[in-house]
Parts: structure tokens; C-alpha cells; sequence
């Protein structure tokens, strides 16, 4: 997959229950990110193994390998963004 954009905090929000940031459409993945980051399933789609690694999905109500990204929150069956729960998103990052 070719990425163009780069990461900045105001396009890429934090979600309030995991340690990953939001994108909401595939083709804006940010090429500079290091950490996690919440992806629609349409990335399925153009998924290369050799460029990114899939850590788990929201769908999981929170349990079993994703303990490590969860923040303190009540909520685990999706992510939130500012109090906002947004579609169940697959948690990615780079491999390169």
C-alpha cells in the first residue's frame, strides 16, 4: 500500500479506551506513525503482511491479547473517541 500523509494529532484522534489513534478511512493511514492505530475493515483489502502487522480487533469486547493497549474505561466493544463510540475498528501498526 502507498502512503502519502503524515501523522498530526488533530486529524489522528487518541481513543479514550485504547492506546491507539483513529483512522477512519484506509488510504489515510499516516506513513510516520509508530504506534497502534484503529483502521475501518475496508484495510483488509490492501493488507501486506511485510508492511503491517494486525494486533487484534475491537470486536473482542477488550480480552485476551488486547489487555496491553486498553486504557482505564468501561467500555471495550468498540472505540471511543471524546466520549463518542465509533464502528469497530482493526488495530494495526507498522512493520517497516
Amino acid at each position: 500500500m502507498i502512503l502519502y500523509k503524515n501523522y498530526n494529532a488533530e486529524e489522528y484522534p487518541q481513543y479514550d479506551n485504547y492506546e491507539a489513534i483513529e483512522v477512519s478511512k484506509t488510504k489515510d493511514i499516516p506513513i510516520d506513525y509508530k504506534g497502534v492505530m484503529g483502521v475501518p475493515i475496508t484495510f483488509m483489502d490492501k493488507y501486506n503482511p511485510e508492511q503491517f502487522e494486525i494486533l487484534w480487533t475491537t470486536d473482542r469486547g477488550g480480552d485476551g491479547m488486547l489487555e496491553e493497549f486498553k486504557k482505564k474505561h468501561d467500555r471495550f466493544d468498540a472505540p471511543v473517541v471524546k466520549g463518542v463510540g465509533i464502528y469497530k475498528r482493526i488495530l494495526i501498526r507498522h512493520r517497516i
